[in-house]
């Protein structure tokens, strides 16, 4: 991180570059209240402080994992009121993952599904596909 910052913080562009993520998002994090409001400049600029740039990798990594937006902001929230609750983020994190999972069962359902109407197909010129019926018939 040296060299990305200056004596009033960092600005967007290095945020962005350092955390690989963009600066749009960051400015819409910004607008639903994820991040918080930075310093501006004399000329308007975003000033950010260090532990922004940790908010904002913190945030990045649950969107990764495939934390929502809500589940983020009330993880955020007990950080911020320094009540975090070990058992709850437990709780939120399992509740997630069982999500997680179920999608996972689903996508496996789809890809069967596929694969078996892949191997239904005569890859020719018919003037019916096996593919098409399949999914009529569905």
């Amino acid at each position: 991180m040296a060299g990305i910052t200056n004596a009033r913080g960092y600005p967007i562009g290095a945020m962005s570059r350092e955390t690989g993520v963009n600066i749009e998002t960051i400015r819409y994090y910004e607008r639903i209240g994820l991040m918080p409001t930075p310093d501006r400049t004399p000329g308007g600029n975003r000033q950010y402080r260090h532990d922004h740039l940790l908010r904002l990798g913190f945030i990045k990594r649950c969107r990764e994992l495939g934390f929502n937006i809500q589940e983020i902001r009330a993880m955020l929230d007990m950080v911020d009121q320094n009540g975090v609750s070990c058992s709850k983020v437990h709780e939120m994190t399992t509740g997630h993952l069982r999500s997680v999972q179920q999608k996972i069962r689903h996508l496996k359902e789809m890809e069967r599904v596929l694969a078996g109407m892949a191997e239904q197909c005569a890859k020719g010129d018919m003037p019916q596909c096996a593919i098409i019926e399949a999914l009529f018939a569905a």
